[in-house]
């Protein structure tokens, strides 16, 4: 009987349940309450108690003081208070809350929905003291094969990242139920052990939607995209509900493998099922469409949203530096601004990255300046990274320098890293070796610091130095990770790594590599053999190039795709100068937009142009005349056919086959194929 009253409320105290009641109107409730004694049964007390708490998250301290107006609250009361607090800005209430429960004179024992509740609470805090303390009393006071309260248990230490405990605690229990299967499943796949999350997820005899999402998030976080929209595709075809939590994971998925026609089957599908689009739902798109290269649809899943928080915000901004629209993305910062939403560390990351693909060095240092003058944020590594890329990029070497040295905090592997590839581009050799030296003090095991050094050398010929590194690298047991490019091909994403031929249409993709071998040679290139690490024979290099992955992504897409159809491909590592070029000559030769993805940012190829203008800027290549396209400082795509017929006025003269412009006419805007 005591349970059914805590359920079918009073309808004087049902008025409270409402989110639009307001504080006047509790008033007069609670008056009225008092008036007819109501509230001296201390089930209808409970039940008042638990409204305020749990409908009007921010009246905490009225529903405390009606909680201490009766000398005799019941445990109900207080778990409801308790449960609130969890949930609150300041969820350590709660522990006084129990303190308060055991104190009370009329003994009303906790119950395994106190316990359930203070669990949550150690969760939020991720204090590992009081997580102890909390598990010692459910122990003491028997609740330990509660199947809540171990669920609980198991989801504390995990958010903790204690995934031991959480183990121990599962294993303990002789017949785990649904909901601790879940919980496990749930821990384990958010720690990053999905292996074990999957067999335990597999030997579920039911799953619920929890259990589902948690593989498919699980397997998002820890980067094995394809595993979780294989998970995604399997959940569909046992017709389990799909929910927003389920998209956002998909969509994480998406962004992170660049399958749009995926990520687009998923935006289909929230408005087919009239999901709303939530600012989390919403964030996800964008993002989604920014890293698939569809930056047209991002902004305009953006503008579409009633709702927009700072980190709404801060994606749209971030996918428009990535795609090299630096100036678009300041213009967003500046008329979000004018919307009074404050911006964050994540906003400051995106406008960094706008002003360094935009070369605005000096309004990027305004802005970095800016975070803790007018914002009061203080900056953090990513930053500092942010900021000595953009001195970097434009060549102002020393300046990149003087600023890691001037730092507050030690420098970080990833400034060293930016100072690194500036070096790099800007063949600066002694400062390149104090940036590899340093990133190698930090992480010994930091492949792309030897790999930038070895090309560094391997960019003036010094095969010795190019050895040593390479033999330094063998005797520290650090591996270069291979070059892999992901392409989608009618929503199945297929992968290729530099040199493989295991894919079952190789042959024809051998093929139409040597078809666009030949048609790159009738048309006057030569290959550029800088990035290829070995002293090797000139042609010998020239077939190593051919074996980049991105290549054979290219030449599949190219056999695969209709005509008209982008190829869309993401490349784990940055793509070398030479399949820059080609890539840029190939969109011209097939009449194909190619979009490319490397770990820095977007290439978007059209009509053999690139969107990263300026790519290769005369202080970096010279290339041979050819009626392709190519790239010169200037801060645009031109071709050679057009300088020579509209550059009047210039000097321009060969030597031997090589056409050389004059420096000052061509200053480097961005000398680097981000």
């Amino acid at each position: 009987m005591s349970h059914f009253r805590c359920i079918a409320k009073h309808p004087t105290i049902s008025l409270v349940e409402s989110s639009c009641t307001s504080l006047r109107q509790i008033n007069q409730v609670h008056t009225q309450l008092l008036i007819t004694g109501l509230l001296d049964d201390p089930f209808l007390h409970a039940q008042f108690v638990a409204s305020i708490a749990l409908k009007h998250p921010n009246l905490l301290d009225y529903s405390t003081r009606a909680l201490d107006q009766n000398p005799n609250p019941t445990v109900f009361a207080f778990n409801s208070l308790i449960r609130a607090n969890s949930k609150s800005p300041n969820p350590q209430k709660s522990f006084q809350l129990y303190n308060k429960l055991l104190k009370s004179g009329h003994n009303p024992y906790p119950d395994n929905y106190t316990f359930t509740f203070l669990v949550r609470t150690c969760a939020q805090l991720l204090d590992c003291e009081a997580s102890r303390a909390v598990h010692a009393c459910v122990m003491k006071r028997g609740f330990e094969t509660d199947p809540h309260v171990q669920s609980g248990l198991i989801y504390m230490y995990a958010e903790m990242g204690l995934l031991g405990c959480a183990r121990k605690v599962f294993d303990e229990i002789p017949l785990p139920d649904l909901v601790t299967l879940t919980a496990m499943v749930t821990a384990c796949a958010k720690s990053g052990h999905v292996g074990f999350a999957r067999g335990l997820f597999d030997s579920m005899p039911e799953k619920d939607p929890v259990a589902w999402n948690a593989m498919i998030s699980g397997y998002a976080q820890c980067g094995q995209s394809r595993e979780a929209l294989d998970m995604f595709n399997l959940m569909q075809m046992e017709g389990v509900r799909i929910n927003e939590v389920t998209l956002v994971s998909v969509l994480s998925a998406c962004s992170h493998l660049g399958a749009l026609d995926q990520g687009r089957w998923a935006h289909a599908y929230i408005g087919r099922k009239k999901i709303t689009v939530t600012v989390t739902l919403g964030t996800a798109l964008i993002d989604m469409y920014a890293k698939c290269g569809d930056v047209n649809k991002a902004m305009e899943v953006f503008w579409g949203m009633r709702e927009k928080n700072v980190y709404t915000w801060s994606s749209a901004m971030g996918g428009l530096a990535m795609n090299g629209l630096g100036h678009e993305c300041l213009e967003l910062f500046a008329l979000m601004k004018q919307e009074r939403v404050l911006p964050n560390e994540v906003t400051f990351v995106s406008i960094l990255r706008g002003c360094s693909v935009a070369g605005l060095v000096e309004e990027g240092r305004m802005h970095f300046y800016s975070m803790r003058k007018e914002f009061g944020l203080e900056p953090i590594f990513e930053h500092y990274g942010c900021m000595v890329d953009l001195y970097g990029r434009v060549g102002r070497l020393n300046e990149a320098l003087d600023f890691i040295n001037k730092m507050p905090v030690k420098p970080h592997a990833g400034a060293w890293g930016a100072l690194l590839n500036a070096c790099r581009i800007h063949k600066n050799t002694k400062l390149g070796e104090l940036a590899s030296r340093k990133i190698v003090e930090l992480e010994s095991k930091n492949h792309g610091a030897y790999v930038l050094l070895s090309n560094i050398y391997a960019d003036s010929k010094n095969w010795d130095r190019v050895s040593n590194v390479r033999q330094t690298m063998k005797a520290k047991g650090v591996r270069k990770l291979p070059g892999c490019s992901i392409i989608e091909v009618n929503g199945e994403v297929h992968e290729f790594v530099v040199g493989d031929k295991s894919h079952p249409r190789y042959g024809e993709i051998e093929a139409k590599l040597e078809e666009i071998s030949k048609r790159l040679k009738s048309s006057g290139y030569v290959a550029n053999t800088f990035p290829v690490l070995f002293d090797l024979e000139e042609e010998e290099k020239e077939d190593a190039l051919c074996q980049h992955s991105e290549r054979i992504a290219i030449a599949f897409g190219l056999i695969s795709l209709k005509e008209g159809v982008p190829i869309r491909i993401v490349k784990n590592l940055r793509v070398c100068w030479d399949c820059h070029a080609v890539t840029a000559i190939i969109s011209d030769i097939y009449n194909r937009e190619i979009i490319v993805r490397d770990r820095n940012r977007f290439h978007h190829y059209k009509d053999g142009a690139c969107s990263c203008k300026g790519a290769f800027s005369y202080s970096l290549f010279i290339y041979p005349l050819l009626p392709s396209i190519y790239y010169l400082g200037m801060g645009e795509p031109l071709r050679m056919i057009d300088i020579v017929q509209k550059a009047a006025g210039i000097m321009v003269h060969e030597q031997g086959s090589v056409l050389v412009l004059p420096r000052l006419l061509f200053q480097p805007v961005d000398s680097s194929p981000r």
